[in-house]
């Protein structure tokens, strides 16, 4: 395993895979309220300078789970970053209380890999600006994994704001280690696709539709993203994408079947709360997910995944 986690890039597939294996024994432990204490005196600490709810407290119970303690970072504001300190500063002072993870989130692009150069420990990145969510990635094609016992030769839809989006980059990179994958983006074309990620995915066949009703094929799973409105520079584009896509139950029932629907949340106008009843709806259980995947990635960056063989 990997000292850092930066991008959904860095997976081959039987890391992937081991990584599912051992979620999928700790979802079983956990559910027999089995006591893990395999991270017993670790520290992981969270430092999120952009706001978070699934990713920052599933990182808290992942580690809580598997025995590890937890030290939060704090609101930025409250925080010396808030008097000019700067990035670097802020994380050779983190180093030097010696944790064993830090769990990163930044807005700015790269500033995971900028951390991984300062400090000792390692550094998962939880996001950074518009470019990547590894392991929201993972738990994503975890939850794929978990629904149809399978990755390969699936044929996946991902569909909203895919330009500002992370999650449709990390999971296309991550999806890309699997053989047979169908790609379809489904975006206006102000929000399509970036091309770094279309180079990364070249070897499948891949669609570009502007909208859900273009799409003719049978779609396993409908991975929808909401409109990224803290990453446009001009809001006035913003106001004019604004619910300009919106996944409904007489939309999917448009669609040849009604496709697996998955999103990493939070949802704003883009997936209404009525799919909420479909039995096709998986965005909770993948929001769950994290907390099994999250703990399984930090016993490996720990080294103690062993104990769970």
């Amino acid at each position: 395993m990997f000292k850092h986690v930066i991008s959904a890039k860095q997976f081959d597939r039987s890391t992937v895979m081991k990584l599912f294996e051992q979620s999928k024994k700790i979802k079983t432990l956990l559910s027999q309220d089995k006591l893990l204490n395999i991270a017993e005196r670790r520290i992981l600490m969270t430092v999120f300078l952009e706001p978070s709810t699934r990713t920052r407290l599933s990182f808290v119970f992942a580690m809580k789970r598997i025995g590890g303690d937890v030290v939060d970072f704090g609101p930025e504001e409250i925080t010396s970053r808030a008097k000019g300190e700067s990035f670097e500063d802020t994380m050779k002072m983190l180093d030097g209380y010696n944790p064993d993870v830090i769990v990163l989130r930044s807005k700015e692009v790269g500033a995971a890999e900028k951390a991984s150069k300062i400090v000792r420990c390692s550094v998962i990145n939880a996001g950074d600006g518009w470019n990547e969510h590894p392991t929201q990635a993972l738990l994503d094609v975890y939850t794929i994994w978990e629904i149809f016992g399978k990755v390969d030769n699936l044929r996946i839809g991902i569909m909203g704001d895919l330009k500002y989006g992370r999650t449709p980059s990390s999971l296309s990179f991550l999806l890309s280690k699997f053989d047979g994958i169908v790609f379809h983006y489904i975006a206006p074309p102000q929000l399509q696709i970036r091309e770094e990620v279309l180079r990364e995915v070249e070897r499948f066949e891949v669609h570009q539709h502007s909208k859900l009703e273009e799409v003719k094929d049978e779609l396993d799973v409908l991975y929808v993203t909401r409109l990224q409105k803290e990453r446009f520079s001009d809001q006035k584009t913003h106001e004019e994408l604004k619910g300009s896509y919106t996944v409904t139950i007489d939309s999917l029932k448009k669609l040849p079947k009604i496709p697996v629907i998955m999103h990493p949340l939070p949802r704003v106008d883009e997936l209404s709360t009525e799919v909420d009843q479909l039995p096709e709806a998986k965005y909770f259980q993948q929001a769950e997910n994290g907390v099994v995947v999250r703990a399984s990635l930090i016993a490996s960056l720990l080294g103690v995944d062993s104990a769970l063989k």
